[in-house]
């Protein structure tokens, strides 16, 4: 049976969905522990299927200010991939990668920007490369928009481009650790329903 929406998900789509997410953070913990020269830990990510509303909640409320890397997918999986990163985490990944010592989160500028976009491409990547390996299907992403905004103005840009296929999303949260500091990103999917249907017939789930 197609699936119409992410509310038609049961239990065993929602395992194959950890498992995808349990792989792509790993993946993204590898990629995170090279460019950084340090050892990175990830516990087990939070996988759900949320409403909008819920998510906003989720990352802090409305006025929550995050770094948003939005990336479009496409090929075999279409629809959009929101890469979140909260303002401390992104504050030390800066200052870790570039060497720097930016005191305050309002100082950053182009180049600090560009090594956000870098990081946001090689994580989204493991996500999408997990995909793409477990499901055999071919899946690209663009270069991803950055912005710095709070995350009810971020969510409303899936809410409103995608009101035609879900009024949710699924919603995986991470949890870093590195030499002793926690920090958490979280990865917004909104894939479009045929794709999302290719993902579970190809992982041979038809129900």
């Amino acid at each position: 049976m197609a699936l119409h929406d992410l509310t038609d998900l049961n239990d065993m789509h929602l395992d194959v969905l950890r498992e995808i997410g349990n792989i792509g953070s790993g993946n993204a913990a590898s990629a995170l522990s090279t460019m950084l020269a340090k050892p990175i830990n990830i516990a087990v990510p939070k996988i759900n299927v949320l409403d909008y509303n819920t998510a906003v909640d989720s990352l802090g409320g409305p006025e929550n200010l995050l770094v948003s890397l939005l990336f479009t997918m496409t090929d075999d999986v279409k629809g959009m991939m929101i890469f979140l990163l909260q303002k401390d985490f992104a504050h030390m990944l800066i200052n870790t990668l570039l060497g720097s010592d930016l005191k305050s989160f309002n100082d950053i500028g182009e180049i600090e920007l560009s090594a956000l976009k870098e990081v946001g491409n090689i994580m989204a990547a493991s996500y999408v490369n997990a995909i793409s390996t477990l499901a055999d299907l071919r899946m690209n992403i663009s270069v991803p928009d950055i912005c710095i905004d709070m995350a009810g103005a971020i969510l409303s840009v899936p809410a409103i481009h995608y009101a035609n296929i879900s009024d949710k999303i699924i919603f995986i949260n991470d949890e870093f650790s590195a030499e002793g500091q926690n920090a958490s990103s979280q990865v917004l999917m909104i894939p479009d329903m045929e794709s999302l249907d290719k993902i579970m017939k190809n992982l041979g789930l038809d129900q």
